[in-house]
C-alpha cells in the first residue's frame, strides 16, 4: 500500500488516497459479479447499486477486511480513536449522460453529519473517471452542516437548472477544489458531508456487468 493524504478547499478537509489497497482486484470483482443482478439506486446514484449484508458472506468478508486494513488511515488522517460500519454497496454507473436529473448533474453531499466519512475502493480501470471536490460559489459552501443546508439547496436550485450532463471540472456555479483520478485498487476516504461527484467522461462506455463496468465499493463508516 502507498498512503497519502491532501487537503481540499478553504476548509482544508483531508482526503486520504491508498494506492495498491487490497491486492486482489480479480477476486473482489469475482464477490462483486456473484451478487448480481444488481437493483436500481434507490437514491440519486446514476445506476446500479447491490447493498452487502452479513448474508452476503464472501462480499461482508470483504467489507471487514477492508476496513480493518483502513483502520489506522482513518484513524491518523482523520483524528479518529474508532469507527462503526453504517453501509456497505457495490456500485456500477449507467446511466447515460442524457438522462440525469438535476440533482445528479450537481455536486452532492451524503450526510451534514461531521463524523461520516466515505470509503471508497476503485475496482475498474476506467480511464478518465475519478471523484472531484466542490466548492458552491455563490455561497462559499464546501462541506455541508446543518446550519448551512438550507442555503446550499436554495441556492442548488437556483443554479442547477441550466447545467446538463455529469459535471466535467468546475462550471458557473460550482469550483472544482480537488480531483482523484480512478486508478485500479486505489482507494480514498473523505468526509460525506464534503460536496463532491463522481467524473464519467461522456464517452465512458456504459455497462450493468460488475467485470466490464465503472465498478466501485461504496461504504459508509461513522468516526468517534
Amino acid at each position: 500500500m502507498t498512503p497519502r493524504r491532501i487537503h481540499v478547499g478553504t476548509s482544508n478537509t483531508p482526503v486520504v488516497i491508498i494506492d495498491g489497497f487490497g491486492g486482489s482486484l480479480a477476486q473482489t470483482r469475482a464477490l462483486a459479479d456473484a451478487l448480481k443482478p444488481y437493483p436500481p439506486a434507490s437514491n440519486y446514484y446514476p445506476g446500479l447499486r447491490r447493498v452487502i449484508a452479513e448474508e452476503d458472506a464472501p462480499a461482508h468478508d470483504y467489507v471487514v477486511r477492508t476496513l480493518e486494513a483502513a483502520a489506522p488511515f482513518v484513524g491518523g488522517g482523520f483524528d479518529m480513536d474508532g469507527f462503526d460500519l453504517i453501509e456497505a454497496s457495490f456500485s456500477i454507473v449507467t446511466a447515460p449522460p442524457s438522462s440525469l436529473n438535476p440533482l445528479q448533474r450537481a455536486p452532492h453531499f451524503d450526510t451534514t453529519d461531521p463524523k461520516q466519512l466515505a470509503v471508497l475502493h476503485y475496482l475498474s480501470d476506467t480511464p478518465g473517471t475519478g471523484t472531484a471536490f466542490f466548492r458552491q460559489r455563490s455561497t462559499g459552501i464546501e462541506r455541508v452542516s446543518e446550519t448551512n443546508v438550507a442555503e446550499f439547496v436554495a441556492a442548488a436550485r437556483r443554479e442547477s437548472v441550466g447545467l446538463s450532463g455529469y459535471i466535467q471540472g468546475s462550471n458557473a456555479p460550482f469550483e472544482q477544489i480537488g480531483l482523484v483520478e480512478a486508478l485500479p485498487d486505489r482507494l480514498i476516504i473523505y468526509p460525506s458531508c464534503l460536496l463532491h461527484s463522481g467524473i464519467i467522461p461522456p464517452d465512458m462506455p456504459l455497462s450493468d456487468d460488475p467485470r466490464r463496468g465503472r465498478l466501485t465499493a461504496n461504504i459508509f463508516i461513522r468516526g468517534h
